[in-house]
């Protein structure tokens, strides 16, 4: 499962194209972001970690979900790691 754009969010900063290291998102030419290669998503999360609007969320497959476990990012808990 691919990683979901909010078009409303979104304010076209072109940085998840940028950070996926798997291309996911197409060559770096395009005006907007736009998920072109969705079965070569890794679910690393560098882009929704990187997004500055948090514009992207990231759909996870069944066996995948089961396994996730939602942590709490340094601005939200005041902790450095």
């Amino acid at each position: 499962m691919p990683p979901m754009i909010d078009k409303e969010k979104c304010v076209k900063c072109m940085t998840c194209v940028q950070i996926c290291g798997m291309d996911v998102f197409g060559p770096l030419d395009t005006k907007e972001p736009t998920v072109m290669y969705p079965e070569e998503c890794w679910h690393c999360r560098a882009c929704v970690m990187d997004c500055p609007v948090g514009a992207i969320t990231m759909r996870y497959p069944l066996p995948m979900s089961m396994l996730f476990q939602e942590v709490p990012s340094e601005q939200e808990t005041g902790c450095r790691k």
